[in-house]
């Protein structure tokens, strides 16, 4: 990655073309206000959104998640550079593919498309049991999660080997990524994760032993310290937060779980917003992705929102920050 920052001027400059169209909380508003989800989705269609007008919410979010990765692809010729945001991608279809053997089923729709490996890769590895056919750092996390869920038939525990391994991979992309901003990335990634399981794993009476299997290390968390704030319950969460870069979460804490988890999720976006104001590099490129699969999320959560029938504030207390 030992670009000069002016090689993605052209890039950047198509991104901030871009930026304009992303969705801005006042138009996520007019969707929490809408009736129903067919009339968020006509909202939606008239900003842009889908391929047109009959289109399930499914098929609508999956078509903006393509566009994201196809705007990628045409503005820069090494797309590899983006590959830490994809990992959880390539780990997710690594689940479905063991659960899916371990069921002796197949489930539609459990894959996802963008990861670094197709998913056709990954489900052919895992039903031959050739995991050697995997990329070297997915290989032992494999065959551990394959191996348990197969003798234990735990699901859980499967789920923790994968995910652990997930965040491990995006962690270290970042790491050696060369870049400050995917280094941010795979910091802010890991701490928010390991925030959540502690907060949830405290709220659910889970063991050491499984805070120990399931987080993940980083700079801005001492991991022993957050283990022992979870055994002893959430108000100790909260003073331990007191002394990390996560201090303002303690806050959320205390209001409720939901909040304590939004605002988990909306760090990441504060920490991106400056690339609004940089004109060259990597930065803009990777923080318009990060946006965009954000105002997915939101959308997601307000059109399923709608679907099942919740209020517009039980709706709204879910749904994350922009970025613009």
């Amino acid at each position: 990655m030992a670009k000069n920052k002016t090689d993605y001027a052209y890039a950047v400059a198509r991104i901030r073309s871009k930026e304009l169209k992303l969705l801005s909380a006042s138009f996520l508003e007019q969707l929490l206000s809408a009736s129903d989800c067919e009339s968020c989705l006509k909202l939606l269609a008239e900003r842009g959104w889908g391929n047109g007008s009959g289109e399930t919410p499914e098929e609508m979010l999956s078509t903006e998640e393509n566009r994201i990765w196809e705007l990628v692809e045409d503005l820069v010729k090494d797309t590899s550079v983006f590959h830490v945001f994809l990992y959880k991608n390539d780990y997710h279809n690594l689940k479905a593919a063991i659960k899916e053997l371990h069921h002796r089923n197949g489930f539609p729709g459990i894959y996802l498309e963008h990861g670094t490996l197709s998913p056709q890769v990954i489900r052919k590895a895992v039903s031959e049991n050739r995991f050697s056919d995997l990329p070297e750092a997915m290989q032992a996390p494999a065959r551990e999660a394959y191996t348990a869920l197969l003798h234990t038939h735990d699901g859980q525990l499967c789920d923790v080997i994968l995910d652990r391994a997930a965040l491990e991979a995006t962690y270290q992309a970042g790491k050696v990524s060369g870049n400050e901003f995917l280094a941010l990335y795979g910091e802010l990634t890991v701490a928010a994760a390991d925030l959540k399981t502690a907060f949830r794993s405290c709220r659910t009476g889970k063991s050491r032993e499984f805070l120990t299997r399931a987080l993940v290390p980083c700079d801005t968390l001492k991991l022993p310290e957050l283990t022992q704030a979870a055994m002893e319950g959430t108000e100790a969460i909260g003073k331990y937060l007191e002394n990390t870069p996560y201090r303002e979460a303690a806050d959320e804490l205390k209001r409720s779980p939901s909040a304590f988890e939004k605002w988990c999720d909306n760090l990441l976006i504060r920490k991106i917003r400056p690339q609004l104001h940089e004109p060259f590099g990597l930065g803009p490129l990777a923080a318009y992705i990060l946006a965009r699969e954000n105002e997915i999320k939101s959308v997601r959560i307000i059109l399923f929102g709608k679907r099942n029938q919740l209020s517009e504030e039980s709706i709204r207390e879910r749904v994350r920050e922009t970025y613009v």
